[in-house]
């Protein structure tokens, strides 16, 4: 796991404000959004269509930036790295997961794993054990080199699952994970990824629209009005 104590926080989000123009109006989408997540903590952010949930994660990530607030990944500005240090750092300190997969088709199930580590520049066969090892552990050992046309939407989420961990990330950021999926396997995803997440001592935050699966992690919110509600 990245370079942090058990019990500091790996993410502090202080006052983020985000807002964008639309037919000539200006609509504010965060309002000041204040959010703290520690070694090994879970939680779920709820919210209606449109509340801002993925425009906080991309913000969280360093994908968009913030118009005020301040983003602190473990004890560093995410704002102030340059953008090659922010990619480089972000590689390494958190972990994405998408309602969409986003499996690259040309490339079996090892090797889909493997490329977020060759993102990071540390595919070597240390790499490459730990990618046949996480597989495993989301129940694909035996489908390393099946390609994604062969897989079905559980199995792409799990392969996506493994792809977020290899680089040992403090953060897992998952949005929708369970949003393509029918209603088994979506709960079998979604034990999988708290379930292994703890063990890999990365910390979670899960966005959902499903109010069984939020409760599910340690803490649960909401985003209304563009601020964060505890529930």
């Amino acid at each position: 796991m990245s370079d942090i104590d058990t019990g500091s926080e790996v993410l502090s989000v202080q006052g983020v404000e985000k807002s964008f123009r639309s037919g000539g109006r200006t609509i504010a989408v965060l309002r000041g959004v204040d959010l703290g997540i520690r070694v090994r903590e879970s939680t779920s952010v709820r919210g209606a269509s449109g509340s801002g949930k993925t425009t906080l994660l991309n913000i969280i990530a360093g994908l968009e930036s913030a118009d005020r607030g301040l983003v602190m990944w473990g004890s560093e500005d995410a704002a102030r790295m340059s953008p090659a240090a922010r990619a480089e750092r972000r590689a390494h300190w958190i972990g994405m997961v998408f309602q969409a997969f986003y499996i690259i088709p040309e490339l079996n199930a090892l090797d889909n794993v493997l490329m977020a580590a060759r993102i990071a520049g540390s595919a070597g066969p240390d790499q490459r054990s730990r990618a046949r090892d996480l597989l495993g552990r989301v129940g694909l050992g035996d489908r390393l080199r099946a390609s994604p046309a062969h897989l079905s939407g559980g199995e792409k989420q799990r392969v996506a699952l493994a792809r977020a961990l290899i680089n040992r990330p403090a953060l897992i950021l998952a949005d929708e994970p369970t949003g393509n999926l029918d209603e088994e396997t979506a709960d079998s995803v979604m034990q999988l990824l708290l379930e292994v997440c703890r063990e890999e001592n990365s910390s979670l935050i899960l966005v959902t629209h499903n109010a069984v699966f939020a409760s599910r992690t340690d803490h649960q919110c909401a985003l209304r009005a563009g601020v964060i509600d505890p529930l």
